[in-house]
């Protein structure tokens, strides 16, 4: 059997890279490391997986060059390798949205349907937010807020959006974001809060996005 071509090899490594995506786990996994860096614990508790099978899976997107880790103590902490990885999974999602049936119809008849107001674009929101018109609510869990958010935005995570509405303005127009375009909380942020007799929409996507399109993000 003839040597394997440099081109072979080369796809070789891109299918690496194509299989540690096959897993549903896995790209949970990557949606929630996109919000910044996570010790293998607390990813365990925010997917509800083993400590152990999280652990294999985090192997499995290191191997293939998508996650980065350091070891601190005890803890191993993981997060992205780089925007090229939100950039990948972006195309992922709008090559699904476009060409598989299923995934088009499950975003319709599950997310779209959820909310019928259109949501409000990224530049739109930033110049909105800049000159006082709108509320930015982040609905993400505090730890993911200080890695990383949308200018000015205030940061109620939805479990305790319930018992902190007070500490929204009524007469301005709130908008809440969340993960990304497949987050819920945003969802269920928006649902509460039009309940209360706030007028709130979503931001388009999540904060990945945000700063894929080279807009501005505070930290801390």
């Amino acid at each position: 059997m003839s040597n394997p071509t440099p081109k072979q090899i080369l796809f070789e490594q891109l299918a690496r890279i194509a299989a540690a995506l096959g897993s549903a786990a896995r790209l949970d996994l990557l949606e929630i490391l996109a919000q910044g860096e996570r010790s293998v614990d607390q990813l365990a508790s925010l997917t509800g997986h083993s400590v152990a099978n999280t652990s294999q899976h985090l192997q499995k997107l290191r191997q293939a060059g998508l996650t980065l880790g350091r070891k601190e103590g005890q803890y191993v902490f993981y997060r992205l390798a780089g925007d090229e990885v939100l950039r990948m999974l972006a195309a992922l999602r709008q090559t699904g949205e476009t060409h598989v049936a299923e995934i088009d119809r499950l975003v319709h008849d599950y997310f779209s349907s959820r909310d019928q107001m259109e949501p409000v674009a990224a530049a739109d929101l930033l110049d909105r937010a800049r000159k006082g018109l709108v509320t930015v609510l982040d609905v993400r869990p505090a730890e993911e807020f200080e890695a990383g958010h949308v200018p000015g935005a205030v940061n109620i995570p939805i479990e305790q959006l319930g018992k902190r509405l007070g500490e929204l303005p009524k007469r301005k127009e709130v908008v809440a974001y969340c993960r990304g375009p497949y987050c819920l909380m945003s969802y269920e942020a928006v649902e509460l809060l039009r309940r209360k007799g706030h007028k709130a929409r979503r931001l388009e996507n999540g904060l990945p996005e945000w700063r894929l399109a080279g807009l501005p993000v505070e930290l801390g």
